[in-house]
């Protein structure tokens, strides 16, 4: 499986986001693609240096959950290759509110999938205290330490029964960001 041939199945494309959901393509075995902790995109251990190029790969990623592992995969109408993915394919890095009275946020991945944080778009803390936020289908964005640390400044604080919630509002939904 070459990324060129990838690429020029995709090439046609003209939506942001191909409705993988409706293709069923055969499986055709692994590509030597890399998704970084930190959201770089490597091919064969060279860093993606085409910002378009990650964003068209992104597109046509999904995850699949096989025995509680999560699967990475790129999807064309007529092939389905894996990739790796260290943590999440995407990293939350930008943030800001719509309204003067700060009640939807809007934020941005490094691929600059921009939407609200809101029910379709929750918040989310992992077994670890790890924040990530769904971005489209079951893929998520690790929020990047400087934007947690954001919210943890304009964030509530909630007494508990153990303790201390830190809680951020978007769009008429409570997100806990951490308990102390």
């Amino acid at each position: 499986m070459s990324l060129d041939k990838i690429s020029a199945q995709l090439a046609g494309s003209k939506k942001s986001v191909p409705p993988v959901e409706s293709w069923n393509p055969p499986y055709c075995g692994e590509i030597d693609i890399h998704i970084k902790a930190n959201g770089d995109w490597f091919h064969e251990g060279s860093v993606f240096k085409r910002l378009a190029l990650v964003k068209m790969f992104a597109s046509v990623l999904i995850k699949e959950v096989n025995n509680e592992l999560d699967e990475y995969f790129l999807v064309t109408p007529v092939e389905k290759v894996k990739i790796e993915v260290d943590d999440a394919p995407f990293v939350l890095t930008q943030w800001h509110w719509l309204d003067e009275k700060e009640t939807v946020m809007r934020v941005r991945t490094n691929l600059d999938d921009e939407f609200i944080l809101d029910e379709e778009h929750p918040l989310i803390v992992n077994k670890n205290g790890d924040l990530y936020v769904t971005v489209r289908r079951n893929l998520l964005a690790k929020v990047h330490r400087n934007v947690y640390y954001q919210w943890a400044d304009i964030a509530t604080e909630k007494k508990i029964e153990n303790g201390t919630e830190l809680l951020l509002n978007s769009a008429g939904c409570q997100f806990v960001l951490g308990h102390y």
